[in-house]
């Protein structure tokens, strides 16, 4: 692959797209765009498009969204499938106009039904209803799927959709309004005095990758030779899981954080908020079949996350 090509990182300021450009940068790619949200607004149709009839990228990942746990999704659910479903049109059509070559969108474990099937394989997708509590996000990264192989189908652009797993890592999200349960527990315990507070019962399973393994993933699948492009896009609707494989409680799961942090106080179990789904595990046996698996273990994640947010603090 030629390293001069030009790559837009839509959202390298976020956990996935930061990862993203970590692992591009390691590959030896240098010639990238990015652009922060003060510089480029993402849901502004008209500067969308002069940015990319002006810049010309040759590949994107738009890994660019408005994401956030249980709390954040109950409370703001217009927020949430209005800017998404923008700036996933917006970066679509002029993509497809100013003739990019390759895009890759970034959905979510989410857009599956609350009860199908485990592990989750791509084709259940719209097999059944969605979680209430992050509906609203589901519909737009579901619209999102169906966009990119709307627009393959009508005008033969090469735009792929892969749904990663939970994503925790550097640079994550620990604002506890904001966060996912992972570096919500993280910062909870770092800074507790005495007990911790969880919401549900413990109960739901959960399967969590660090980021810059799915970066690897993201750019592996990406920068594929043309021989195995032609074989994904041999499908009507090619899409990607990407995750562990393998999951784990979300008792489990602050059992490992507690361990990572040194956390040794009580935790208090407040059933009365929701589990949310009951379980999300990915079958990735499309992606593990093409070579690509994941190299970090939860606890290895774990540590290596805890370690940058202990030198670099805490960013809501």
């Amino acid at each position: 692959m030629n390293r001069q090509i030009k790559i837009y990182v839509a959202g390298h300021k976020g956990l996935a797209g930061s990862a993203i450009l970590r692992k591009l940068q390691k590959e030896g790619y240098t010639n990238f765009l990015l652009k922060k949200s003060t510089e480029l607004d993402l849901c502004n149709q008209q500067a969308v498009h002069y940015f990319f009839q002006k810049e010309k990228p040759d590949y994107v990942f738009l890994a660019a969204a408005k994401v956030g746990g249980i709390l954040a999704n109950q409370n703001y659910p217009a927020s949430f499938i209005y800017n998404n479903l923008m700036i996933q049109s917006n970066v679509f059509e002029a993509a497809y106009q100013a003739g990019v070559k390759r895009l890759l969108f970034l959905g979510s474990s989410c857009i599956y039904p609350r009860n199908c099937p485990q592990p989750i394989k791509e084709e259940y997708l719209l097999s059944s209803t969605l979680e209430p509590t992050n509906e609203a996000y589901a519909v737009a990264k579901i619209a999102g799927v169906e966009s990119t192989w709307s627009y393959n189908k009508q005008y033969g652009t090469r735009f792929l959709s892969i749904m990663p797993t939970n994503l925790y890592g550097p640079g994550d999200n620990y604002d506890l309004e904001n966060s996912h349960v992972l570096p919500a527990l993280l910062r909870k315990m770092h800074e507790a005095k005495g007990s911790v507070t969880v919401w549900g019962t413990g109960s739901a399973k959960r399967e969590f990758l660090y980021s810059d393994d799915f970066a690897e993933a993201a750019v592996f699948l990406l920068m594929q030779e043309e021989t195995l492009w032609q074989k994904i896009f041999a499908e009507e609707r090619p899409l990607f899981n990407v995750g562990l494989g393998s999951d784990l409680s979300i008792k489990e799961l602050v059992s490992a954080v507690s361990k990572t942090v040194g956390f040794k106080g009580d935790v208090i179990w407040d059933s009365s908020k929701p589990d949310g789904t009951p379980r999300k595990f990915l079958d990735c046996s499309r992606l593990f079949n093409l070579g690509w698996r994941p190299k970090h273990s939860l606890e290895e994640g774990l540590i290596k996350t805890y370690e940058d947010f202990c030198r670099n603090g805490f960013r809501g």
